[in-house]
Formats: structure tokens, C-alpha cells, sequence
């Protein structure tokens, strides 16, 4: 498979921006991507360390949001980020495009039978009926090449739809899909929690298709590190990892601070947020902060099976000892 220049190139310029800031960095500080929605365990660590006793002690976390995996998998391989939130399929391309070496270290939200499946949106009255009628229409993505886009391209490649010449395919973030679609800048639009919540209860917008009809038990988002970074900082990268099996625990068992917790970083109304966050219409989530490898290894195989990545082992992204839960 040929590496896309624009790894090359996003690595590179990644690298420039972060060389300046890099060598003040002392060695027990860990540069955390992050992204919204569905990551409470790190939402806990930014906005309660108190809760957590190594948080500043033992160790301290420079956070860096960004728009979605993607762009985080492009600062791990150019070494501006040593731990990120990850997708399966943006991890794999990392290692298959840009020499990305690195540990699934924990695990944030997967999608479970009966709860809440990322899906795509169009407007009550619009004329698309079947995922078919996406040809020649404007599709908005979070990002283009992120943990979405794979289980996409398989229900478009199975309605006839060829999602690289059929569609105009645009990104649009979750935060202001609903705006997108109701002021017509695309024909259909991902939404995901609590976007998706704040929506339904505008109405006018229905549901086209969801992730959950191209694959179950969908891992969305997993946490994954450097291994250079991994193998020369073990301590470190544990005391991470037991905060991040913590950050886990302390969001499932105090569900009413937990909502405080999102809505100071999300910015959505605790109402909005209370009908789904943590309950069964939710993403499913390890209490453990857990990876289910097997699940993601299934996912790196369909991948494989429809030409969208090479053959490869999760077991490459297996560290001995260090992956949640860790006490």
C-alpha cells in the first residue's frame, strides 16, 4: 500500500510546530490529545486532579484537544503527542501511512447492542429515502479518515454508493452538525452524543442509517501511546493508565458529578445530557477502562476484508503489563 504524502507531510509540519515546545517538557509530564464526546475518564483527570493523588505529584499532563483521531494519530507518528484518544481505523493508518508505533493502552466507549449507535441525519423532508440516494448529494463526516469513516464506506459500498466518487464528502464536526444540516450546508450528517439528544428534541431531522448496521459491538474510541515513548517511561505510562482505569471507575459510579463533569467540558445543558449519559441508550463502557482487543481485531480484519487497510494483528498493539485496568 503506498504511503499517502500527506502523512509525510503532516508529520512533518506537526513536528515543526510542537520542536519549540518539546524540549521544555520535563520527562514526568505525558502530552495528552483529546477530543469530545465520550472520554469521561480523562474529562474527570482535566477537570477533578484533586480526585487524582499522582496528578501533579507523581506525574503532570499537558492536554491538547483537537478535532478527532485523525489529526491525533498524526501527532503521535511525528512525536507532538505521546498518548492520544484513538480509533482502530485511524490507529492503523498511522502505523500503515506513517510508521506509527504504539500501545492500546486503555479503552473509552464501544457501541453495544441496544444503545446508542452513531448515525446519519437528514431532514424530514428531504428526499432521501435509502443510503442509494446519497449519489451526487453532500455528506458531512467529523473527520475524513477517523474511527466513523470505515464502517461507512462499508454500508455506502453496499447501497451501490462509491463514498470517494459518488458523494461530496465534507467534514464537519459534531458540535455544529445539526447546524449544518438545518441551514442545508450538507444533505446528511453524523451525529453523535449529546449532539444528537439536542436534536431529536428540536425535531425535525430523522435518522437515515446507523455504524451498528455495517458492524456490532464497534470499539469507537480507545487511548493509545507512543511505544518509544511506553518502553523508555513505564512508570509513568502506568501511573497514567491507573488514572485513567480510576478517571473510568469514579464516571460510572457518580453518575450526578459525572454530568457536572461533561457539561463543563462539553458546554451542553445537564437536561440535555441526562437523557442518555451513562444509561442504557448510551455508548456501552468498560468498567475497567478495558481494550477489548478481540472486538478490534474483528474490526482490523473487515477493514482488511474490504481493501481499506492491509492484514494486520492487534497483537502489535499489545503491551505486556501495561493496559487498563491497572490498580
Amino acid at each position: 500500500m503506498r504511503i499517502p504524502s500527506k502523512w509525510i507531510l503532516a508529520a512533518g509540519a506537526m513536528a515543526a510546530i510542537f520542536a519549540g515546545a518539546s524540549s521544555s517538557y520535563a520527562q514526568q509530564t505525558i502530552r495528552v490529545g483529546w477530543t469530545i464526546p465520550a472520554e469521561e475518564s480523562k474529562y474527570w483527570m482535566m477537570r477533578r486532579p484533586s480526585e487524582f493523588p499522582d496528578i501533579g505529584k507523581t506525574y503532570n499532563i499537558e492536554w491538547t484537544q483537537f478535532q478527532g483521531t485523525a489529526p491525533m494519530t498524526q501527532a503521535l507518528a511525528a512525536g507532538a503527542l505521546d498518548c492520544a484518544t484513538q480509533a482502530p481505523l485511524s490507529l492503523a493508518n498511522g502505523v500503515v501511512g506513517g510508521n506509527l508505533k504504539a500501545y492500546i493502552v486503555a479503552q473509552h466507549v464501544y457501541e453495544k447492542p441496544g444503545g446508542f449507535s452513531v448515525y446519519w441525519a437528514v431532514m424530514d423532508d428531504s428526499p432521501i429515502k435509502t443510503i442509494a440516494d446519497l449519489k451526487g448529494k453532500t455528506v458531512g463526516i467529523s473527520v475524513i479518515g477517523g474511527g466513523t469513516q470505515g464502517p461507512f464506506n462499508i454500508l455506502l459500498k453496499q447501497s451501490g454508493v462509491d463514498p470517494a466518487k459518488d458523494i461530496k464528502l465534507v467534514e464537519v464536526g459534531f458540535a455544529v452538525s445539526e447546524d449544518a444540516l438545518r441551514q442545508g450546508r450538507v444533505d446528511a450528517v453524523n451525529m453523535n452524543q449529546p449532539f444528537a439528544a439536542r436534536a431529536e428534541a428540536k425535531g425535525g431531522t430523522r435518522k437515515l442509517f446507523s455504524l451498528s448496521q455495517a458492524m456490532l459491538n464497534i470499539v469507537h474510541i480507545l487511548e493509545a501511546c507512543r511505544a518509544d515513548f511506553v518502553d523508555k517511561n513505564p512508570e509513568l505510562v502506568k501511573a497514567y493508565v491507573r488514572d485513567i482505569t480510576s478517571g473510568m471507575k469514579k464516571a460510572l459510579a457518580n453518575r450526578e458529578e459525572t454530568l457536572k463533569v461533561v457539561n463543563e467540558v462539553l458546554k451542553a445543558p445537564i437536561p440535555v445530557l441526562d437523557t442518555y449519559l451513562l444509561k442504557d441508550n448510551d455508548f456501552g463502557r468498560d468498567p475497567g477502562a478495558a481494550p477489548n482487543f478481540p472486538a478490534i481485531q474483528k474490526m482490523l480484519d473487515i477493514y482488511a476484508e474490504t481493501g481499506m487497510l492491509p492484514k494486520l494483528d492487534v497483537a502489535q498493539f499489545k503491551h505486556p503489563t501495561i493496559v487498563a485496568p491497572l490498580q
